[in-house]
């Protein structure tokens, strides 16, 4: 194949690749190797420490837990009460830890164990140290999405806002895992939306990220800043954009985001889907752009609802404007001379950053047409 030849595959095959998204699932294994800590006795008087050091780390890792201490660890990962009881009268250290530096109550909030959380509380056996991650069982409950235990918790004595080492909270992890519930209770728990310590990524950029539309209009709902910034400075609409995802652009359309905001590259969302070739995602901007233009001139305010029709951003299909969308087909493709269709958008005051958002995505299917055209006809010849 000539040099041009493979240009031209290559340029298809990165088109492709742009279409694809990939998913990674994280599971969770633990491991029930760990030290011996203070005996049980002491535990009221062992101070809150902000994790684990060098020395701890390597005995944790390295010390072979006794037989009772780990039947003790597993009663609370199964919610075994009974066993739990038995060997807490027979005085089994209690304050072993696994290799992640977790005490059986945070294993039992891991697991959302209510029943196992509110007996250990009573025994005092309740802690509220943090595990290698920095993470206290109220996190580790948030992670797995277990609303009663988060509620349990919360009745009891952790705060709602902690951070992990990470500046993450149990919303942020909550929103990250698409937690739809577990969000619901925490933000009727007046949770703060918009913490001091400036994390990478809001909770809203994390939903976004990870596609979880309930979750995206929960935290709407509640009044979360819609044009929050990311370190990138990015909104949720940029990162949704980037990513081509046609329901959470839809979604923070209609809720009035800031059409004109900029990233660091200073790049509006606009800009950013018409360099990923998201041409779905480029007309919907477009659209609405024009829509909150309207609006703005007659006077009306971008984030009051539309009346008389429900409004969409997304591509139109319906039977009632068939006619009128193949006339205007007909006139672009078939009646408009070359550079023509510029003019008359701009006589219809479509901007100069949108024109070039539409000959970005019409060049772009332009090359992919003419290399499929010229892969077939080589094939063709082959044949």
């Amino acid at each position: 194949m000539d040099p041009a030849g493979r240009a031209r595959g290559q340029g298809a095959t990165a088109g492709g690749l742009l279409l694809r998204a990939a998913a990674a699932a994280k599971g969770l294994r633990e491991d029930l190797w760990g030290a011996a800590a203070l005996p049980w006795r002491s535990l009221s008087r062992i101070p809150k420490r902000e994790g684990l050091g060098e020395e701890d780390t390597a005995v944790a890792g390295h010390e072979l837990l006794l037989p009772n201490e780990r039947s003790f660890q597993n009663a609370a990962k199964s919610n075994n009460l009974d066993l739990m009881e038995k060997l807490f009268e027979k005085k089994v250290n209690i304050n072993v830890v696994n290799n992640k530096g977790r005490k059986p109550f945070l294993l039992a909030a891991e697991r959302g164990h209510v029943e196992m959380i509110e007996k250990l509380t009573f025994l005092n056996l309740h802690t509220s140290e943090k595990d290698k991650g920095g993470n206290t069982a109220l996190h580790l409950a948030a992670k797995h999405g277990h609303s009663p235990a988060v509620q349990v918790l919360l009745a009891q004595w952790q705060d709602i806002n902690e951070m992990n080492e990470l500046n993450i909270s149990s919303l942020q992890i909550a929103t990250r895992n698409g937690h739809a519930s577990l969000v619901n209770f925490l933000l009727s728990e007046n949770v703060d939306l918009h913490q001091k310590v400036e994390p990478k990524e809001s909770p809203l950029h994390l939903v976004v990220i990870n596609n979880h539309i309930t979750v995206v209009n929960s935290l709407l709902s509640a009044q979360h800043d819609i044009d929050i910034l990311n370190q990138k400075q990015q909104t949720p609409l940029h990162v949704a954009a980037d990513r081509g995802n046609v329901e959470l652009v839809e979604t923070l359309l209609k809720a009035g985001c800031d059409l004109k905001a900029v990233d660091k590259q200073g790049k509006t969302a606009l800009a950013v889907a018409s360099r990923s070739n998201h041409s779905l995602v480029v007309g919907m901007l477009i659209k609405a752009e024009r829509y909150y233009a309207w609006r703005e001139e007659h006077h009306e305010s971008i984030r009051d609802p539309s009346t008389g029709f429900t409004l969409t951003f997304k591509q139109d299909h319906s039977l009632e404007t068939r006619h009128i969308r193949t006339l205007l087909w007909d006139l672009a493709y078939h009646q408009l001379k070359a550079n023509e269709w510029q003019r008359l958008a701009r006589s219809w005051n479509f901007t100069d950053d949108q024109i070039r958002a539409i000959e970005e995505q019409w060049s772009e299917k332009t090359r992919h047409f003419k290399s499929k055209t010229d892969s077939n006809s080589k094939k063709c010849v082959v044949s």
